[in-house]
């Protein structure tokens, strides 16, 4: 039994250093230990608020499904014990991924009529994960985790009830959901009949632990939660091998298969078929299970081996150049518009990207019943990203390439595989104004999205996001399929953000869009056209009325070398220019582009929702404070010039424009700006204060801060550590603490398994600090990933934000308005 977790707290500051709790295995007392805190109840008040349900459209688009989630979990429900094998995490209790939440509540809305029906006969104190539809909407599958066991239940549609499906145990290890391979059967992996006891740990080890290199090149990324023992290879065959198994509508389970590792698993559209891609040895150390050996075989409904499609090696040499992808075939899929038609991709280039290649991938598609040759569908210049199918004569195919941020889609006849592929678009990925959007999908006769055609069959729909120098305006537009001409059906108009979400008509005259504006929560519409009049179909209501009177702007301005910027501007409620400058906390996140024109372009609108969570910056104003949330800051690296060799130049002057900007406006102190992120925003803030004085002080989560413990390439840095020292060096907070001089405080989850942030990183950057003399400060929350959950853990971090920024910037002193300088001439605070 677990006793109830405390946050670990480090403190250090210029004057005094005190640990409130030390690292390593000293015992302390009760009353020693620090325990969790609550912020102001203002931003409890948000935190608590009851989350917006999610929605889901059956194939056939009549009926909306609800899905309700309860607020945050307590603590206790991830302190349960934890496995963590071959870069899974595992809840050994219940055979299913650990840290899961899942919804407590489901109803059902009619898109004619608006009429909801809650869904009865659900558990006690539900757990909902893996939603699905049945192909022809008359159904409902989903699974529940009752602390000790997956069950499979069923909805039935027509009488929105739900009921238990069978009492077999769900094995979801791998995270594979039930799948429906028809309208009556679904297909599922559960815990193999007679499995034994979990292996026992040896007592004593009974031999050492030992990896070999054999001259090959093997980078890998910086992996987390991998195998690291033999022991472990022994857990991860327990619970990962499953027994496959049919189940119908009366509950009966036929076994399909031996029982094996299965990683992955899809039924063909007809339901006659089923993909599966087997795991299985050798194992390795280094890399995460989805880089494992595999076996892709199809078998028929009874488990008979049809066709074995590819017997994958152990992926350790993937270069790790971006683009880079195995050998031999990858991406399978099912052809969603034809009864049983497998499609992948094939590098040409060896997988390698920085080989020169005028094709780098191939598609392959091979018909039922697999005994003949397969076809080429399209060569690609780039990397295959993706194919959205229609029907013979309709599909649209993406490539990508990193290197150059550029991608193109491509129409083909995939009953044609000869006919020439036509271009539908060619532009960087980066440059969102040039997006044309994608297709409007429907169920077809298998309950799979294809293309929607129109009426005569000659066009096809897209929706977009609309991105333009006035904001996101979110359209649909009707695509000629000859002449490649559009026509504009609908466009969001202010003072409301509105996305359509379907097609409804094949006219075109009918459209299911989610409208909201700042203070009136995203609710779903069906939207006659050309009329434009609005039959509503939810009624969702403010989860946080408070924030109704928080003021929302979008402003735009550019860096000193031209570049233009833009972020999102909260004001506190009622604030007036009058009432005097005010503190400011900026919460950012820099990106990389190969181009100026696509860094200054805006990405958001000025009519969104406000939105209530723990995770929301702006609930900072209703203390008082003027949030910025996600200003601009981009690292340019146009043509052969990386982004990262000016990385710090161009972050610092990005900073210094949105300051100077707050001042120009009259909102901002500019000796009272705080500047905060999260995970890669945790790493810019840490920068920020060495290379800066633009800021009072920062608020880092879950950051890493030495590069060189990245060293075969972080975020977008393809480089390795041997191949840009003076780059990783030159990024590094670590190497630059000692020119942290405003207080920082640095915030990571126990347990994050994120590739790179560490909780290492966090604690040797805070040890470095305090060697130092900064004021620092380091909070460890319990049990907690890359991204905190519980409701407890969230709140302490409020807290520890909320006393930092009263602490070190709305209560440092105000002053006249002055635009900010370079570190040495910084109008920041007084050191």
């Amino acid at each position: 039994m677990h006793s109830r977790p405390r946050p670990v707290l480090f403190a250090s500051t210029l004057l005094h250093s005190v640990a409130l709790l030390l690292a390593g295995p000293i015992s302390i007392s009760a009353q020693d230990a620090p325990a969790y805190q609550t912020p102001d109840p203002a931003i409890v008040q948000v935190v608590d608020a009851e989350p917006t349900p999610s929605v889901s459209l059956s194939p056939d688009e009549s009926q909306m499904l609800l899905i309700r989630y309860p607020g945050y979990p307590s603590i206790a429900s991830f302190a349960r014990r934890e496995l963590k094998l071959a870069g899974l995490r595992l809840d050994p209790a219940s055979d299913g991924r650990s840290r899961t939440t899942g919804a407590a509540g489901l109803g059902l809305v009619s898109v004619e009529s608006g009429a909801t029906r809650e869904v009865t006969g659900l558990p006690e104190e539900a757990r909902i994960e893996n939603v699905r539809w049945s192909p022809d909407g008359t159904h409902i599958s989903f699974t529940h985790d009752t602390g000790t066991g997956l069950e499979l239940w069923v909805v039935d549609v027509g009488r929105a009830a739900a009921r238990r499906l069978t009492d077999r145990r769900l094995s979801l290890t791998a995270g594979n959901a039930p799948a429906w391979l028809d309208a009556s059967t679904l297909v599922a992996a559960f815990v193999p009949d007679g499995r034994g006891p979990e292996p026992i740990v040896p007592a004593v080890p009974i031999g050492p632990v030992i990896e070999e290199a054999t001259g090959r090149e093997s980078p890998a990324r910086t992996y987390q939660d991998l195998l690291g023992s033999a022991h472990d290879e022994a857990l991860f065959d327990h619970y990962l091998t499953v027994q496959l198994g049919r189940v119908d509508l009366g509950g009966a389970v036929t076994r399909i298969a031996e029982a094996g590792i299965v990683w992955d698993f899809s039924p063909s559209p007809d339901g006659r078929y089923l993909l599966v891609e087997w795991v299985h040895r050798p194992y390795s150390y280094r890399v995460p299970v989805y880089r494992f050996p595999q076996r892709v075989e199809i078998l028929d409904r009874d488990g008979s081996v049809v066709h074995q499609v590819a017997e994958l090696p152990l992926q350790e040499e993937i270069p790790i150049a971006f683009g880079s992808v195995a050998k031999g075939p990858r991406s399978f899929s099912w052809r969603a518009d034809a009864p049983a038609t497998l499609l992948w991709a094939e590098a040409q280039d060896g997988g390698d990207a920085r080989v020169e290649a005028e094709v780098r991938d191939k598609l392959y598609l091979l018909e039922a019943p697999f005994g003949g040759q397969p076809q080429e569908l399209v060569s690609l210049g780039y990397r295959y990203a993706g194919v959205t199918w229609g029907d013979d004569d309709l599909a649209l195919v993406s490539e990508t390439w990193w290197k150059t941020r550029q991608m193109r889609q491509w129409l083909v006849s995939p009953g044609a595989p000869d006919a020439a592929a036509r271009l539908f678009v060619e532009r960087s990925t980066q440059d969102r104004y040039a997006d044309p959007g994608f297709p409007d999908t429907h169920g077809n006769r298998f309950g799979r999205p294809v293309i929607r055609r129109s009426a005569s069959g000659t066009s096809m729909f897209l929706i977009g996001g609309g991105a333009s120098e006035e904001g996101d305006r979110p359209f649909v537009d009707r695509y000629d399929l000859a002449s490649g001409e559009t026509t504009r059906l609908f466009r969001s108009e202010a003072p409301w953000f509105e996305r359509p979400a379907a097609v409804l008509e094949d006219d075109g005259s009918a459209i299911l869009t989610r409208r909201e504006s700042p203070d009136d929560p995203p609710n779903f519409f069906v939207r006659e056209l050309p009329s434009g009049s609005l039959r509503p179909i939810t009624d969702f209501s403010h989860p946080a009325p408070r924030l109704k009177e928080v003021d929302k702007e979008l402003i735009r301005y550019s860096r000193a070398d031209g570049v233009d910027l833009s972020g999102t501007l909260y004001l506190p409620p009622g604030w007036q220019p009058s009432d005097g400058r005010l503190p400011v906390l900026l919460w950012a996140y820099p990106t990389e582009y190969k181009s100026a024109d696509a860094a200054g372009q805006v990405t958001d609108s000025p009519y969104r929702f406000v939105r209530a969570s723990a995770w929301s910056p702006h609930v900072w104003t209703l203390l008082g404070y003027a949030v910025l949330d996600d200003p601009s800051l981009p690292i340019i690296g146009e043509g052969d010039d990386e982004p990262n060799d000016t990385y710090v130049e161009q972050l610092v002057a990005g900073a210094r424009a949105a300051v100077d900007e707050l001042v120009r406006l009259g909102v901002g102190d500019a000796h009272r700006m705080a500047i905060g992120g999260h995970s890669y925003g945790a790493f810019m803030t840490a920068n920020l204060l060495a290379h800066s004085d633009l800021f009072a002080a920062g608020i880092a989560r879950s950051g890493a801060y030495n590069r060189t413990l990245t060293p075969f390439g972080f975020q977008a840095e393809e480089r390795t550590y041997w191949e840009a020292p003076e780059v990783y060096y030159a990024m590094s907070p670590f190497m630059h603490a000692d020119q942290v001089d405003e207080p920082i405080l640095l915030i990571h989850g126990e347990m994050d398994n994120n590739s790179g942030t560490f909780p290492m990183q966090s604690e040797r950057y805070f040890g470095a600090l305090k060697g130092l003399g900064a004021t620092a400060r380091l909070v460890i929350l319990p049990y907690e990933s890359h991204g905190y959950r519980s409701r407890e853990s969230l709140l302490h971090m409020l807290w520890e934000q909320q006393e930092w920024l009263d602490r070190y910037v709305k209560n440092a002193g105000a002053s006249e308005p002055t635009a900010s300088r370079a570190r040495g001439e910084s109008t920041g605070p007084a050191r």
